[in-house]
């Protein structure tokens, strides 16, 4: 995330408005609802993940077991189940 300068971008009388509140401290402004991404849509973590428990899901269905899986990919035994489970 990268910073703005208030002075930048808004107008004095806004920014003496806001410094009532918070003089000098960081803050987060969201933004609208509109505008909002889901989770995984600015990098590729989604589509890594599919494919991942798409592999699982496939591995498990050619005979390996949920304890194999859990150590070859570093999860819980219950994370492998709860991956099997949502791609049935």
């Amino acid at each position: 995330m990268s910073y703005r300068k208030a002075e930048e971008i808004l107008p004095r009388e806004l920014i003496e408005v806001i410094q009532q509140y918070v003089d000098g401290e960081n803050i987060y402004i969201p933004r609208k609802l509109e505008h909002r991404k889901g989770w995984g849509e600015r990098t590729q973590a989604r589509q890594e993940l599919d494919a991942r428990n798409s592999a699982i899901c496939r591995e498990h269905r050619e005979g390996e077991s949920v304890p194999r899986l859990s150590q070859k990919y570093y999860l819980t035994e219950k994370s492998i189940q709860r991956i099997i489970r949502q791609y049935r």
